[in-house]
């Protein structure tokens, strides 16, 4: 059985997701996946994202 976010998002409850992720691009492919099982989930669920820099600062908060 394969598990995704998508069937994670469906099957569950989730209250709410935080996403930590870097600065560096190859980080934005989980924000990505993220929010587009949040939409085929059909369901509102809050997401953060919280992007921090190479030396571990927060750079960025937001909420999508």
């Amino acid at each position: 059985m394969k598990i995704n976010f998508l069937n994670i998002f469906k099957e569950n409850e989730i209250q709410s997701i935080c996403i930590v992720k870097m600065e560096v691009y190859c980080c934005k492919g989980l924000e990505k996946a993220v929010v587009k099982a949040i939409d085929a989930s059909e369901k509102d669920i809050p997401c953060q994202v919280v992007t921090i820099s190479a030396d571990g600062k927060i750079m960025d908060e937001e909420i999508i």
